[in-house]
């Protein structure tokens, strides 16, 4: 039998207090499970800063699991960008996950701040200069819908690991292969960091789809016909359980030994997923102050 995967897992912050009890729940579910580090989303826009470094914060005082906090280069000057990674530092969080970031709700484009930092790699070389963070970004194994091919992101993530960043967390994706050719492409252009693949089990799968069409991730026709056949089975969690453990399964016969879970604050399908890769509960939960 294989050996369990490490694992990591991604929450985003919530908006309201029904919202913060649900992520608590999700936290004291698949906390116990020993994630390597777990990260809370930036909203579009920098919607939600406030309350990512709430939730950030929380957790890492809290729930005795390392946090890694996105931060994004959208409606901030270099300087706010900054001063907030430093208010993570002064918390004890050194786990940053530094992307470019989604255009404000309404706005087509991602345009700079007049005084901000205009691409992921300027930020990442930015907090890597501090010296006080372990810096993760992003990775597209299907191409970024602003991307002109694949190369292009091959190449973009390369000078976000030259700018200082340590590993990265790729998109989510349907197939292994996908992952795998990545992969090949990102080790033939001289990408030595750890590339961490993003895991989304399917909650509902026209929700999921219309998310991976805005994203760019390639749909296999064979996944439409599937959950249409599930939906008049009403078996659609069995098969998002079983699609997803496949999924894992075939990334690590492939190699990899570090999978990172998007659980949309849903904890149910990953740990059930988690379970049948044989990752058992480790640890004991604190109880949130």
């Amino acid at each position: 039998m294989a050996t369990a995967p490490r694992i990591s897992f991604e929450f985003f912050p919530p908006k309201s207090l029904e919202a913060s009890f649900r992520l608590w729940d999700t936290l004291g579910t698949l906390a116990p499970l020993g994630p390597e580090f777990v990260s809370v989303t930036y909203g579009a826009g920098g919607t939600t800063r406030k309350l990512t470094h709430e939730a950030v914060t929380t957790i890492h005082a809290n729930f005795g699991v390392p946090v890694a906090a996105h931060l994004t280069c959208v409606d901030a000057t270099r300087a706010e960008t900054l001063e907030i990674a430093d208010q993570y530092a002064a918390a004890g969080v050194t786990q940053i996950v530094a992307l470019r970031g989604d255009p404000p709700k309404g706005a087509a484009t991602f345009t700079p701040h007049a005084d901000g930092f205009t691409s992921s790699v300027e930020l990442v070389e930015a907090l890597a200069n501090t010296g006080k963070f372990d810096i993760r970004v992003g990775a597209y194994p299907d191409p970024h819908p602003e991307a002109a091919s694949m190369a292009d992101c091959v190449d973009h993530l390369k000078r976000k690991i030259d700018a200082g960043a340590t590993s990265a967390i790729t998109q989510f994706f349907f197939e292994a292969e996908t992952f795998f050719r990545f992969r090949d492409a990102c080790a033939k252009a001289g990408i030595t960091a750890p590339i961490i693949p993003g895991i989304l089990p399917i909650e509902n799968w026209s929700n999921t789809r219309r998310f991976a069409t805005r994203c760019g991730a390639y749909i296999p026709g064979w996944l439409d016909h599937a959950f249409d056949a599930a939906t008049r089975d009403d078996r659609e969690e069995l098969l998002s359980t079983a699609l997803c453990t496949e999924l894992c399964s075939e990334l690590q016969d492939g190699g990899v030994e570090h999978l990172h879970f998007y659980t949309l604050n849903k904890p149910d399908l990953t740990r059930d997923v988690c379970a049948a890769l044989g990752v058992a509960p480790k640890v004991a939960l604190a109880e949130v102050a």
